[in-house]
């Protein structure tokens, strides 16, 4: 989609692979007053998981390809 030098791929991929593991545990964890989950925090959480999961195993440990 974008072309970046190979050099800063990997760069580019850790950057991705914080913010997502950040958006997901927050996603994932968060609580409002009551104690309870918003779904919507879920939702938004397992998406991010997803991502991780999937830049993580793909681009960076190289262990699938599609």
């Amino acid at each position: 989609m974008f072309n970046v030098p190979k050099e800063y791929e990997d760069l580019i991929n850790i950057i991705f692979l914080f913010v997502t593991a950040f958006i997901a545990y927050h996603g994932l964890t968060h609580r409002n007053a009551d104690g309870q989950s918003n779904w919507v925090h879920l939702l938004f959480g397992c998406i991010a998981a997803v991502y991780f999961f999937l830049v993580l195993f793909k681009d960076v440990l190289k262990v699938i390809s599609f």
